[in-house]
């Protein structure tokens, strides 16, 4: 007797779990590579839940810098990529990649600065004059390094500015290698001016005596896009419900929402979707 209601017992628990098992393989979530800044912001945290809520898909966010990310989702490594670099994330779509490339929303670079201002550079509005006068005082200069979005850009403005910064490496420049908040606390730490997006800045609770330095720049301005990456390259990539989270984020609900988003009255991005682009 009691043989048999022990067998009966574990076939009960047999049938449980295979039922178990199909509802947790169908479980909904989606991986999103995304960037430092949109994570440090604060943005995720406050949109995100809108969307599970409406949806029942939760986004899963990987956030490294805009070169990792891309790297990770041409690998096959994320269902939506969701990063601040044109170029490289219009290239992402041309090497079938990703499916189609949308604005998403733009705020602006900042270059932030000791109270001393070594260069003399606060209240520029000319970035790449600004720049000159940090090489040329040889005024410590923190850079993430990292071959992020705001890597990238920085590179590109120093460049404009015709100084090698390659060259000066170790010396006045100091790369971190690391995120945005990292960076800042790092460069904050040594003296050291830093260029951040403005989300991160707004939203960096270590800034001591430090203040925005040179902005204002078109220049400085900084897009966002986002791209389902392509599933008949990457087969595991889950379309659909990564195409319902690109549709919600460019609709008018989910623009709403990323406008909505502020700390202490500042809005920190600004959107810019155009759906049918």
């Amino acid at each position: 007797m009691l043989r048999r209601q022990f067998l009966t017992l574990a076939a009960a628990g047999l049938l449980a779990t295979s039922l178990a098992a199909p509802l947790h393989a169908e479980e909904k979530f989606i991986v999103v590579q995304s960037t430092t800044s949109t994570q440090n912001s604060g943005l995720f945290e406050f949109m995100l839940p809108k969307f599970q809520e409406k949806t029942g898909i939760e986004v899963r966010v990987v956030a490294v810098g805009t070169g990792q990310a891309i790297k990770n989702a041409a690998n096959g490594d994320g269902d939506v990529l969701f990063v601040h670099a044109k170029p490289a994330e219009e290239k992402f779509v041309a090497d079938g990649d990703g499916v189609k490339r949308f604005d998403v929303m733009y705020n602006d670079f900042v270059i932030v600065g000791p109270p001393s201002d070594p260069a003399g550079v606060a209240g520029s509005s000319n970035v790449t004059e600004a720049l000159k006068k940090i090489a040329e005082a040889k005024a410590p200069f923190a850079s993430r390094g990292d071959d992020s979005g705001t890597h990238k850009a920085e590179l590109r403005l120093w460049k404009a500015a015709d100084v090698d910064v390659k060259a000066a490496s170790g010396g006045w420049y100091r790369e971190t290698g690391s995120g945005m908040g990292a960076t800042l606390n790092t460069g904050t730490g040594m003296g050291a001016y830093i260029m951040t997006d403005r989300a991160t800045w707004i939203s960096f609770g270590n800034k001591g005596e430090y203040k925005i330095a040179v902005e204002g720049d078109e220049k400085m301005f900084n897009q966002y896009g986002i791209i389902l990456v392509n599933k008949e390259k990457h087969p595991n990539v889950k379309a659909d419900l990564g195409q319902q989270f690109v549709d919600w984020v460019i609709s008018d609900e989910g623009q709403q929402v990323i406008a909505d988003y502020k700390i202490d009255g500042q809005q920190l991005f600004f959107a810019n979707a155009k759906p049918g682009s």
